[in-house]
């Protein structure tokens, strides 16, 4: 099977009358203006396949390709409601078939039930491109076992499919009509983007589709231009020079802060740049508004755990945009054999995703994260818990509550260093020995991390644990795989879950920092 972890159950935010969808928020988790649209209901009545076929990237937010996708419908007052939505990825392999459709239908009735509403029926979409000299049709036929093992599964669970559409090179088949009136065997024409009656209610309810999720997996994708050697060297440097602080128990808070303090100037200067239009201009401006050097000090100190949940802090606001920004960029960066760095600022920029309204980004962040790095553990509990549609509210909180109690430590801090050097200029000063390194009395209350994963010390601070590892090493044609899609030059352990032997990348001052999933480390 491919792609399970882009196993997505959008909350019950759709309806339909008689085949009909709700407009006031159809297009689920398709962003932030999806949360926040106003004022009375707007219904959409879709009567026919074709009708259901132009709702698709409405009711999902985007356009789905080489896709399963499940919807829900429930019954209310005798007309239907859309409810959760479901994809998965069509396997390369037939007999991979009748697992998926298990898994899918078996996970969005479950998903259903645990949101206090078992579905009545499904509507069920294959999306998928023709090969190289292969048709629509052809894609139609080749699919058909599929459709049908989709439509005994939901039987099983006695929610039939009512409609199983399939949609290929610009047309779409009903594998449940056979009146050639209707649905002819050479299918019909998608109607033109944006001209149905459906896409006007979703612009005015201000609804947002997106393109594909192979467009918005390539803006966190690793540089493959000629300015990816260059960020590579700079990674390399900024190791020689970073990686020895950070194991340094006196100099590892200096180098939170200092890696914090630069993200904040260039959140600013993100903030502060003109704004363009598309989001590959966008990527673009903000890649010329980085630096090398900028970006690989921030990559480094973002692998330490502490640092990273504080960076985590800037999730709302003013602040959710420009951090966004940041951490695709960032990711962008890990290049070459630090794709494996990548999991931090892939999950910050999932978390700030999902934060903000927008499942979608979030979900696929989160995906690639563990792409990179299948036992980073803040990434699997978030992905888990968007996928189960939690309130991030709930984190958000935590990390508000983590900046408060560090603010007011800070101030108490302040105030008794103050009474202190107040005490002691009062007092007549008494010779004694000079304070070993130089004068410097602050201490440190964090120590120990892990060397090569040989060697760990708790952290006397919180009891977590930070690692510290070599990048895995990655041959240059190799393509690796990940939930929700492959970062190149990626290693990962066994499908088995054991841990597979990882090569390193032998050059000096080369490391991963805070290295998370271990020891229970969030």
């Amino acid at each position: 099977m491919t792609n399970h972890s882009e196993s997505t159950g959008s909350p019950e935010n759709a309806s339909a009358k008689n085949g009909s969808a709700e407009n006031g928020r159809t297009a689920g988790q398709a962003g932030p203006t999806a949360y926040d649209s106003h004022g009375p209901e707007h219904q959409v009545t879709l009567r026919t396949p074709a009708e259901l076929a132009d709702a698709m990237p409405y009711l999902l937010g985007y356009r789905p390709e080489d896709s399963i996708v499940l919807v829900a419908l429930h019954d209310r007052d005798g007309q239907g409601r859309f409810g959760g939505r479901a994809r998965l990825g069509i396997p390369a392999n037939p007999d991979d078939w009748p697992s998926v459709a298990r898994q899918l239908a078996h996970g969005l009735v479950t998903g259903s039930e645990r949101r206090g509403t078992r579905p009545e029926q499904m509507v069920a979409y294959l999306c998928q491109e023709p090969a190289q000299g292969e048709s629509g049709r052809q894609v139609m036929e080749r699919l058909r076992p599929l459709a049908q093992k989709l439509r005994i599964e939901c039987g099983q669970l006695d929610v039939p499919v009512i409609e199983a559409l399939c949609v290929s090179d610009g047309r779409f088949w009903s594998y449940c009509c056979s009146n050639e009136v209707c649905c002819p065997s050479d299918g019909l024409p998608m109607g033109l983007p944006g001209t149905s009656v459906l896409a006007a209610a979703a612009t005015y309810a201000g609804l947002q589709v997106r393109g594909t999720l192979r467009e918005l997996r390539a803006r966190l994708q690793p540089w493959e231009t000629a300015a990816a050697l260059e960020q590579e060297i700079a990674l390399d440097t900024a190791s020689m020079a970073v990686v020895p602080r950070i194991l340094d128990d006196a100099n590892r808070a200096d180098v939170a802060e200092e890696t914090l303090e630069l993200a904040e100037r260039i959140m600013s200067r993100l903030a502060e740049a003109a704004p363009v239009t598309g989001a590959l201009a966008a990527d673009v401006r903000d890649d010329q508004l980085l630096g090398h050097d900028e970006a690989a000090t921030l990559i480094l100190g973002l692998q330490d755990r502490a640092t990273r949940d504080r960076a985590a802090e800037w999730m709302e606001g003013d602040d959710a945009a420009p951090a966004l920004r940041l951490w695709r960029a960032l990711a962008r960066r890990c290049v070459g054999p630090y794709g494996e760095h990548a999991a931090a600022p892939l999950t910050l920029a999932g978390w700030v995703a999902w934060s903000s309204g927008d499942d979608i980004e979030a979900r696929e962040a989160l995906a690639m994260a563990l792409g990179a790095d299948p036992d980073y553990l803040f990434a699997r509990l978030l992905h888990q818990a968007c996928n189960e549609n939690l309130d991030p509210e709930s984190i958000r909180r935590c990390l508000r509550a983590e900046r408060r109690d560090r603010v007011r430590g800070s101030v108490r801090q302040g105030a008794s260093e103050e009474a202190a050097a107040v005490s002691t200029a009062a007092e007549p000063a008494e010779p004694g020995p000079a304070p070993e390194g130089g004068g410097r009395a602050r201490r440190r209350s964090r120590s120990g991390a892990t060397v090569g994963g040989r060697t760990r010390v708790a952290r006397a601070a919180d009891g977590a644990k930070s690692t510290v590892g070599v990048p895995r090493s990655r041959p240059s044609t190799a393509e690796g795989t990940r939930p929700g899609a492959g970062r190149k030059g990626s290693t990962h352990p066994s499908p088995s879950g054991k841990q597979s032997t990882r090569h390193r990348d032998n050059r000096p001052g080369s490391a991963r920092l805070g290295g998370d999933g271990t020891e229970g480390e969030v």
